[in-house]
C-alpha cells in the first residue's frame, strides 16, 4: 500500500508514522507498548506480544479495562485471518423473575447485577495456546512487577481517574463499593499526573493466572471469592457461570473495498456496521469518490440495522451475513439523498476500552481491544483481587422479543471491536478504534483516509473526527476544516463544534508491507498514546 503522505517532512508539533522491520507495538500506553516489545526480543511472536500489552494495560490503565472484562481479537497467521470472541455470557440466573423479585424492569448500570463472566482471561489462555511462542506465565511477567513495583501514572489516565472518583464518592454508597475506593484510591484520593501506583491484588490475580493457565480465575480460588463476593451481595452469577465459561475462535466477517478485504468480528460484536456501511459506499461509488455526508448516512443505516438485529448469534432472528446482502446494500443505498436524514432513534452504547496492534519479524499481526466498559466497569471489585467486574449486562435490551433482550447465559450486543484489512501480497493492516459507539464511525473513517485518500497510519488517525449520535445531530472536533463545515451544514446536518476529546475514540495501527516486511505504526494523540519498535 503507497501512501501519499508518507515521505512528507514532519508538521510541527505533530508526530509522525513510525517505521521498523523486527517488531512494533502500538497502544494507549508507553509502558504497556514496552511490556509487547520486551516480549517479541525475549523470544515471544506478535501473540505472545499483544497478551503481555493487554495484560499491562490492566494495570496501567485501569480506568479503561480490567482482568473483569471482556476481550476480541483478530489474528493474521500465514496469510489467514483468525477471530476470536473472549466476551462472557450473562449468568445463568438472570431472568425476568429474577429483576422482578428486585423490583427492576432492566439492568442497572453499575452494581452486582449488571455483572457477566469475564472473558478477557480466557482469551489471553486462547491466544497463546493456540499461536504462541511462550508459555502464559512469561507473557504476563511484564505486567505483574508493574503492579507489584509499581508505576507513574499518565496524563489522560490521571484525568479519567479523577473523574471516575469524583463521580463515583457520590454515586457508590455501600459495602459492595467500598473494595474500589480500596484498590483505586487507598489514600483517600484518586492518583495524580506522576504519582507512583502500586496494585499488589492486582498482581497476585495475575500470577494465579499465569500459574494455572486461568483455571484459578475460571475454576479455582478466584471463581469462589467472585461466587461469595455475588452471593453476599445478591448478585447473580455464580462459581458454574465462571466454570463453563470458554473464549471461542470464529470465522472473521468480511467485505470488499476498493480491492482490499476489510475483516470485523461477527455479532454479538458491532463490527457488522462497518462492514455495511463500507458495502453501501462501495456500491455507491465504486470511482471512490466519496463524502462525509455518504459516510455519515452509511453509518446511519447500518447503526440502525445493528441496533435492530444484532445480538448473540445464536439468539438473532435473521443470520448476519442477511445485512450485507445485495438487496439490503441496494435499499440502503437508493435511501441516500443530498440531504441529512433521520433513523430510528436509539441509544447509542458508551465505552471505556483499550486497543492495540502487534507485529513480529515472522509476518504475523494481531488487532486486539479489551474493556471492562464505561470506564471501570460496575464499580465492583473482589475484595484483595484488584479484579474490576465489567458491567456488560447493562447493554441487554429490555424489550421482550427483541433478539438483544437480557437472558440467562447470554452474550451482549458488544461494543468493541478489532479490525483489520488485507490486500493479497500487498499489505495487511491491524486497526482500531476504541470508544463505545464511536468504535465503527472511527473504523469507517481511518479507513477512508488509509485507503481512499493514501495516508500513512499517523495521518490517519490525527485527522479530525466526526461523531454521529441521533437524528440529525452531528459532533465534529474543533479542527475539522471550514469548508467540511460548510458542506455538512448544507447536507442538513445539525453540526456542533466539540472542544473535547473523548468521544472520538482512541486509535492504533501498524501496516505491514507484505512485500518488504516494512512496518509503519501511528498512535493515537486523543490518548498517552506510543509506538514501541524493534
Amino acid at each position: 500500500m503507497k501512501t501519499t503522505h508518507q515521505h512528507n517532512a514532519p508538521h510541527s508539533g505533530r508526530r509522525t508514522a513510525v517505521y521498523g522491520q523486527h517488531g512494533m507495538v502500538a497502544t494507549t500506553q508507553p509502558l504497556a507498548a514496552q511490556a509487547g516489545l520486551d516480549t517479541l526480543k525475549a523470544g515471544g511472536n506478535a501473540i505472545d506480544a499483544a497478551i503481555a500489552t493487554a495484560a499491562a494495560l490492566t494495570v496501567v490503565e485501569p480506568t479503561s479495562n480490567g482482568i473483569g472484562g471482556d476481550a476480541f481479537a483478530l489474528v493474521y497467521v500465514n496469510g489467514d485471518v483468525h477471530g476470536l470472541n473472549g466476551s462472557g455470557r450473562s449468568p445463568s440466573m438472570l431472568t425476568k423473575e429474577a429483576l422482578d423479585a428486585r423490583g427492576l424492569s432492566s439492568i442497572p448500570p453499575h452494581g452486582v447485577l449488571p455483572i457477566t463472566v469475564p472473558g478477557a482471561p480466557s482469551a489471553w489462555v486462547a491466544l497463546a495456546k493456540r499461536f504462541g511462542n511462550l508459555p502464559l506465565s512469561k507473557s504476563l511477567e511484564p505486567a505483574i512487577r508493574y503492579a507489584e513495583e509499581g508505576y507513574p501514572v499518565s496524563p489522560v489516565v490521571a484525568a479519567y481517574w479523577h473523574a471516575a472518583y469524583t463521580a463515583y464518592k457520590h454515586r457508590f454508597v455501600g459495602e459492595v463499593y467500598q473494595p474500589w475506593f480500596d484498590t483505586f484510591a487507598p489514600n483517600g484520593h484518586p492518583p495524580h499526573v506522576g504519582d507512583l501506583v502500586t496494585l499488589p491484588g492486582h498482581a497476585t490475580t495475575l500470577k494465579a493466572i499465569a500459574e494455572t493457565d486461568g483455571e484459578a480465575f475460571y475454576r479455582g480460588d478466584i471463581a469462589d471469592q467472585i461466587d461469595a463476593l455475588m452471593q453476599a451481595h445478591d448478585g447473580l452469577l455464580r462459581r458454574e457461570d465462571l466454570a463453563s465459561h470458554e473464549a471461542i475462535w470464529v470465522d472473521p466477517m468480511r467485505v470488499r473495498y476498493r480491492g482490499y478485504d476489510v475483516y470485523e468480528l461477527p455479532p454479538n460484536t458491532q463490527g457488522i456496521i462497518a462492514l455495511q456501511s463500507l458495502a453501501i459506499l462501495e456500491r455507491m461509488h465504486q470511482d471512490g469518490k466519496v463524502g462525509f455526508h455518504e459516510r455519515i448516512e452509511a453509518i446511519k443505516r447500518a447503526s440502525s440495522d445493528a441496533f435492530n438485529h444484532v445480538a448473540d448469534a445464536a439468539s438473532m432472528h435473521i443470520k448476519p451475513e442477511a445485512l450485507l446482502d445485495k438487496t439490503v446494500i441496494e435499499s440502503h443505498v437508493a435511501s441516500i439523498g443530498v440531504q441529512a436524514a433521520d433513523v430510528d432513534d436509539f441509544t447509542p452504547p458508551r465505552g471505556g476500552t483499550v486497543y492495540l496492534s502487534t507485529a513480529d519479524n515472522q509476518g504475523n499481526l494481531v488487532s486486539f481491544i479489551q474493556s471492562n466498559y464505561m470506564g471501570f466497569g460496575s464499580g465492583v471489585v473482589v475484595p484483595g483481587t484488584g479484579i474490576a467486574l465489567q458491567n456488560r449486562a447493562h447493554n441487554f435490551n429490555a424489550q421482550a422479543g427483541h433478539p438483544n433482550v437480557y437472558g440467562p447465559r447470554k452474550r451482549t450486543y458488544h461494543t468493541i471491536i478489532p479490525g483489520m484489512f488485507v490486500k493479497p501480497d500487498d499489505t495487511v493492516c491491524a486497526f482500531g478504534v476504541m470508544g463505545g459507539f464511536m468504535q465503527p464511525q472511527g473504523h469507517i473513517q481511518v479507513l477512508a483516509r488509509l485507503i481512499d485518500d493514501g495516508e500513512d497510519p499517523q495521518s490517519a488517525l490525527d485527522g479530525p473526527r466526526w461523531f454521529w449520535e441521533q437524528g440529525r445531530r452531528l459532533y465534529v472536533e474543533d479542527d475539522m476544516p471550514a469548508a467540511v463545515l460548510k458542506t455538512l451544514k448544507e447536507h442538513g446536518h445539525d453540526v456542533v463544534i466539540d472542544t473535547g476529546r473523548a468521544r472520538y475514540g482512541r486509535g492504533q495501527i501498524i501496516l505491514r508491507d507484505l512485500k518488504t516486511g516494512v512496518c509503519v505504526g501511528g498512535t493515537e494523540k486523543r490518548a498517552d498514546g506510543h509506538v514501541a519498535v524493534w
